[in-house]
């Protein structure tokens, strides 16, 4: 399930690609079979040992193209091991409102970028995510949860204050909001029946892809997406 558009992102081979957050990796394996030179960068040990697997995984059978590479690396979004002006594109799918100090975290964005190079910012979308908080605390003040909602005047802020330039923007998972509503309506720890079935769904429709989910969601992302995605260029 992809929160990034590649197109509007620009993803090429031979292209150097950072996934910072990768969790186990979705955005990094897209990346990979593109034929990029991938590192997937994330603070947990169990989500990087993940992705190297399925990296591994996605090698042996064939789907990365001649010269595309791919690691996972443990790594702190606030320190980047990247030289400076070192990567083509960066993708920050949410990871940043995990973090308190952003705006390093946004300079450290901008620092690892080449010239002309661009990155894709995903953070919860404000409407849905406050009715999550409003629903339920559980959803988020736990360790390591969400610390603030973003509005997308305030990512597109914070990209301008470090020197990056913001241009396009979109909604993504309009399905997920609903479910993410009802887990707090009922508490995040549990799994009663509707939520269960909600959840089929779910899978359903990122397996199949069926046209009925596809159109609904079309339709449905600039109403109630959960996913603000932004992008940027650093300047030449």
């Amino acid at each position: 399930m992809l929160t990034v558009d590649y197109d509007r992102l620009d993803v090429r081979a031979g292209q150097t690609v950072l996934d910072l957050g990768c969790g186990e990796g979705r955005h990094a394996f897209e990346a990979y079979r593109r034929g990029a030179a991938v590192v997937a960068l994330d603070r947990g040990g169990d989500e990087v040992a993940t992705t190297q697997e399925w990296l591994g995984a996605i090698a042996a059978a064939g789907e990365a193209p001649v010269g595309a590479s791919a690691t996972a690396v443990r790594g702190d979004l606030l320190h980047l091991p990247v030289p400076d002006a070192s990567v083509d594109r960066v993708i920050a799918s949410e990871v940043l409102e995990h973090v308190p100090d952003d705006l390093t975290a946004f300079t450290e964005i901008a620092r690892v970028l080449k010239p002309g190079g661009r990155v894709a910012v995903t953070v919860p979308r404000y409407g849905p995510e406050r009715v999550c908080w409003a629903l339920s605390d559980a959803y988020h003040a736990n360790e390591g949860g969400h610390i603030r909602i973003y509005r997308e005047a305030e990512v597109r802020s914070r990209l301008a204050q470090v020197g990056l330039l913001p241009g396009s923007s979109h909604h993504a998972h309009a399905l997920h909001a609903p479910y993410w509503w009802l887990k707090c309506a009922v508490g995040v720890d549990r799994s009663p029946a509707p939520v269960r079935a909600y959840h089929r769904v779910l899978v359903w429709d990122l397996t199949e892809r069926p046209w009925v989910t596809r159109t609904a969601e079309k339709l449905l992302d600039p109403v109630i997406g959960k996913s603000l995605v932004v992008y940027a260029t650093k300047p030449w």
